[in-house]
């Protein structure tokens, strides 16, 4: 019997790591966020919680690597091969699910583990699926991030950007399709993540320790109320949560049609080069959740706000100047997209009054 999940809608405040989070669901292919904050700040709440509001999937029954039946890009050689022949794929809906990565897990756990001598007759057959093959079409979830060994979180930020998992033994290559949400939460009083591989998630959250009297206040009164009676709590917050699900429904299905102006992506290229983040990933990352913030607020065109949030989200732990210097703080990108917009002539330079 599965545990009553908290309601996403019942979080407390905490906007930034709620709204990461959305538009990551709204759209994976931006490439997943990382949660960082003290412990207790409702982190793993916030990810947990976040599955119930995500729609059903598609994938192939009794295929292990969770193929979509409708995208020939999103399948392993089995049904890719069954799929170009012409031959039904006999389908299932199911919720989509968390996949959570122990700390412990090895590699053959995480990647899968290669039969080699199947694997020269039977291709993909021959994989024995790992961690990568649940979280296909489903979310990653891999909390305290900064303790996994570096050569597994290489292994998932690879998958991640890529789309396929790769498992190579003695020169055999075999690879699935693992398009995943991709979500890290960590304590960074346990120990920071290095550069290369903060650079490759592409949102960040700061979840800041909430002293606002009121605020901590209504955050005791729900968490004592879903403790007494989760069902009546989270029956409470259904209408919100449904409202939630088809705003997500919805943005998903205007994402393709968001446009973007030439001129915020001359503002992006500029807000990039004057920070001197290392790469072009951030650039590109900016307009991606840009699009989805402007699908999830139901406007066909990304505007100028929608650059402003995005930022702050994409580059607020990015390497700089070859990870040289730290990542830019919030008041340095604001600065920089300031200077960036009247380059681009998006706004005027302000008047300086000449002092008496």
């Amino acid at each position: 019997m599965s545990i009553p999940t908290y309601p996403f809608t019942a979080i407390v405040d905490q906007d930034n790591m709620k709204l990461a989070l959305l538009l990551n669901a709204i759209n994976p292919r931006i490439g997943g966020v990382l949660i960082r904050g003290a412990k207790g700040t409702g982190k793993s709440t916030a990810v947990r919680a976040l599955a119930e509001l995500l729609p059903e999937i598609e994938v192939v029954k009794g295929c292990p690597f969770n193929c979509n039946p409708k995208d020939p890009t999103n399948m392993c050689e089995v049904c890719r091969g069954k799929y170009e022949r012409g031959e039904p794929l006999e389908y299932e809906r199911r919720k989509m699910r968390i996949v959570t990565l122990p700390i412990g897990a090895t590699e053959d756990r995480v990647v899968g583990t290669l039969d080699i001598t199947r694997a020269i007759k039977e291709g993909v057959k021959a994989l024995e699926p790992g961690l990568l093959a649940e979280a296909n079409q489903n979310i990653l979830y891999v909390d305290e991030i900064n303790l996994l060994p570096d050569h597994i979180v290489d292994d998932i930020l690879d998958a991640a950007a890529s789309g396929w998992n790769v498992v190579e033994r003695e020169g055999i290559s075999v690879a699935h399709p693992a398009r995943f949400i991709l979500i890290g939460t960590m304590n960074p009083e346990e120990g920071e993540l290095r550069p290369q591989l903060l650079d490759r998630l592409a949102l960040h959250v700061q979840v800041e320790n909430i002293y606002d009297k009121d605020l901590r206040i209504e955050i005791m009164r729900r968490n004592l109320e879903y403790e007494e009676n989760p069902e009546a709590f989270r029956k409470k917050f259904e209408p919100q949560q449904e409202e939630l699900r088809m705003r997500i429904i919805n943005a998903r299905n205007l994402l393709p049609k968001v446009k973007v102006p030439d001129k915020l992506l001359e503002v992006v290229s500029r807000l990039c080069i004057k920070l001197r983040v290392d790469g072009h990933r951030p650039d590109i990352t900016i307009i991606k959740t840009a699009k989805t913030l402007a699908a999830f607020e139901g406007i066909l065109e990304v505007n100028l706000n929608h650059i402003k949030t995005c930022a702050r989200l994409t580059l607020s732990h990015r390497t700089r100047r070859g990870g040289l210097e730290e990542p830019a703080t919030p008041q340095q990108i604001e600065d920089a997209l300031n200077e960036a917009l009247i380059e681009a002539k998006v706004l005027e330079a302000p008047r300086i009054t000449p002092q008496k």
